[in-house]
């Protein structure tokens, strides 16, 4: 009679059944992976679920207008790739109120 060798799913409780037939194969165990399949749906054992990302309670308020130029910034990063395969990326600094680009920084 076959047994349920489920030692590797016991230390590792997020083990898919994919997963755990190249484990059972590994230590000699000889199983169809859809009979596997449905003793791991029998048994319970499934990878967690994530939960959904926490949102926001309070409504934000609007960001401000800058007046006078020095305000605020904002700063962003531009990336691409040389025609020999190294990639390289540019920091861009920018006054919100004058739309003035005040640095271009680029790095490999």
């Amino acid at each position: 009679m076959f047994q349920r060798p489920f030692a590797p799913a016991g230390k590792r409780k997020a083990v898919v059944h994919r997963r755990l037939h190249v484990l059972l194969k590994r230590e000699g165990y000889l199983i169809n992976h859809k009979k596997l399949f449905r003793l791991c749906r029998e048994e319970k054992l499934s990878v967690r679920r994530r939960s959904d990302r926490k949102r926001a309670i309070a409504t934000r308020a609007p960001m401000l207008v800058p007046m006078t130029p020095n305000d605020r910034w904002s700063l962003d990063f531009a990336s691409d790739q040389l025609t020999d395969g190294r990639r390289f990326r540019i920091l861009t600094v920018v006054d919100d109120c004058t739309r003035e680009c005040l640095a271009l920084v680029a790095d490999t």
